[in-house]
């Protein structure tokens, strides 16, 4: 695919969106197995997302940025607003793989004991998934009209070519245990 990292990871944001619905679809019918399976999927799936961006999105929004200060670039960009913005990112992607943990931890217990009632753990699931999801929202919103319009108009061709080779990479790297050869 050679579209621009921007675009990538926005069609990524699509696709995590669809996961999450599975993972709610799943909650939502008290199944314990297909819950584990989904949010195991979109918790890998979404680590991917992040470790794009935290080893190329960002280091690279952070180097033009900084290039286009010393430069005398685009004044428009507040000078902190980068590394404000990437903390707070991080803060989420945090809270995101905390959260989507933990949830693993509870549904991989339930698996492990057929005889628990698992209402009340589905439940506690239930509310770490919906917390994900609401913070979410606006963390997505925060990206796509923020960080990655600006790799667009921060980086030069040549490095939005390498950031989207290098992001689609992290993209397409799902972990062994999902049988992906």
């Amino acid at each position: 695919m050679n579209a621009k990292p921007d675009e990538r990871l926005m069609h990524d944001h699509a696709e995590l969106g669809d996961l999450l619905n599975q993972v709610s679809a799943a909650l939502e019918a008290n199944d314990t197995m297909r819950t584990h399976t989904a949010l195991d999927m979109f918790w890998a799936r979404l680590a991917m997302h992040i470790r794009a961006e935290h080893l190329h999105l960002f280091p690279a929004i952070l180097r033009s940025a900084s290039r286009s200060r010393s430069d005398g670039g685009d004044q428009t960009l507040p000078p902190e607003e980068p590394e404000n913005t990437i903390a707070e990112l991080r803060d989420d992607h945090d809270f995101f793989m905390r959260e989507l943990s933990q949830g693993i931890a509870i549904t991989r217990s339930l698996l492990t004991n057929a005889e628990a009632n698992t209402a009340e753990p589905l439940e506690a699931v239930n509310q770490k998934v919906a917390a994900v999801r609401a913070r979410l929202v606006k963390h997505n919103q925060i990206e796509e009209t923020g960080i990655y319009v600006w790799s667009s108009s921060l980086l030069r061709a040549v490095e939005r070519s390498e950031l989207a080779a290098e992001v689609q990479k992290e993209l397409e790297n799902l972990p062994p245990r999902f049988g992906v050869v």
